[in-house]
């Protein structure tokens, strides 16, 4: 039966370390809930995972899953089934025995064995290769039978880190597709953890940004990138990255270099100086008649999209800019165009760089 999980305000040192390798994390993940930790090397979603796992011992905190207390008991015992980057099969056995062997392990009835590796091999489309071994599998395929291992055992939480990794781009997009229309199927609460943030957005109910061990903010994929707590999630969320431009508070609004760009008052009030960051995503900064001048670095023709890259002068130095435009003509590399932010986000310069508009 699949149940909630809730990490109560966990951290983990390491030994040796002052710094946590995760802080204070307090993050709820309802009951059939596809969840996603996102963000980059280092920051800590690997551990999370662990921790949940038994895998790692947290200094402070408690970890629940359902209404049971999992903080110390061992791995073995938390009812909770793992799939990592590398597939970890075994080359000697068939498919159909790397699929059934933790149930073989648990004394499971041959019978009740044969039906859930025969209905985990239906749902993965691995039927027609129960008796192959791992060697004679593509990528894709072996990283179904990770998943099969897994399905098989009937947890109460799916852990998966970065099990795509290791999979071509093409074989990774349909992959991606595949795991989280079986998830909805299967309705078991699950973990994932990736650092990449395009496969976060396509795939969790919700997903959790973390920093330097530090949960940024968790919410829906469409609530980040339309409202991030501040300008990491912004510039974190995005493809290409959200822009972000140091600027000078003036009277009506922001100056770009000269041009101004108009924003509330009362926001700009909430700053904690004379300067705020502001945040323009790619397809909100248009090339334009009237802008910010920003020279040409870069023009990536993309069919549909044109992307059009530069460098814009501002009080700090140069920052880079990138605009996207449909069916525009191209300008050439060298030459100076103008840009116009037609919506911004304004975030607090000093720091965690929150969001005040």
């Amino acid at each position: 039966m699949t149940q909630r999980v809730h990490y109560d305000d966990v951290s983990l040192v390491y030994p040796g370390s002052t710094k946590p390798a995760v802080s204070h994390l307090e993050l709820d993940i309802a009951e059939g809930e596809f969840l996603v930790l996102v963000g980059p090397s280092g920051c800590g979603k690997s551990t999370s995972l662990r921790m949940l796992a038994g895998l790692e011992p947290i200094s402070t905190g408690k970890i629940f899953i359902g209404d049971r207390d999992v903080t110390n008991v061992p791995a073995k015992d938390r009812d909770i089934a793992m799939v990592f980057q590398n597939y970890a099969l075994y080359p000697h056995m068939s498919v159909a025995e790397n699929m059934a062997f933790a149930l073989k392990i648990q004394k499971v009835a041959k019978d009740e064995i044969n039906r859930r590796v025969k209905d985990a091999a239906a749902l993965l489309d691995l039927t027609d290769y129960l008796e192959r071994k791992p060697k004679a599998l593509s990528g894709g395929q072996r990283q179904r039978v990770a998943m099969g291992r897994a399905i098989v055992r009937e947890p109460e939480v799916f852990l998966m880190d970065e099990p795509l990794s290791n999979l071509d781009a093409k074989l990774r997009v349909q992959t991606r597709t595949q795991i989280a229309a079986l998830q909805r199927r299967l309705g078991t609460t699950t973990l994932y953890v990736t650092h990449d943030q395009v496969e976060a957005m396509t795939m969790g109910d919700r997903v959790a940004v973390l920093k330097d061990g530090i949960l940024q903010q968790c919410a829906s994929p469409r609530e980040l990138y339309d409202n991030p707590a501040n300008a990491f999630v912004g510039t974190f969320i995005g493809s290409p990255s959200m822009n972000i431009i140091p600027s000078l508070i003036t009277e009506g609004g922001v100056d770009m270099n000269g041009f101004l760009v108009p924003i509330e008052r009362d926001i700009l009030g909430k700053a904690s100086g004379h300067e705020v960051i502001v945040g323009v995503r790619p397809e909100d900064l248009i090339l334009s008649a009237e802008g910010a001048e920003m020279t040409v670095t870069l023009v990536e023709e993309l069919g549909a999209d044109t992307y059009v890259y530069g460098t814009y002068p501002s009080p700090e130095g140069p920052v880079d800019l990138v605009a996207r435009g449909q069916g525009l003509a191209a300008p050439k590399i060298g030459t100076n165009v103008k840009v116009n932010p037609q919506r911004t986000y304004v975030f607090d310069a000093t720091g965690d760089q929150k969001r005040l508009s």
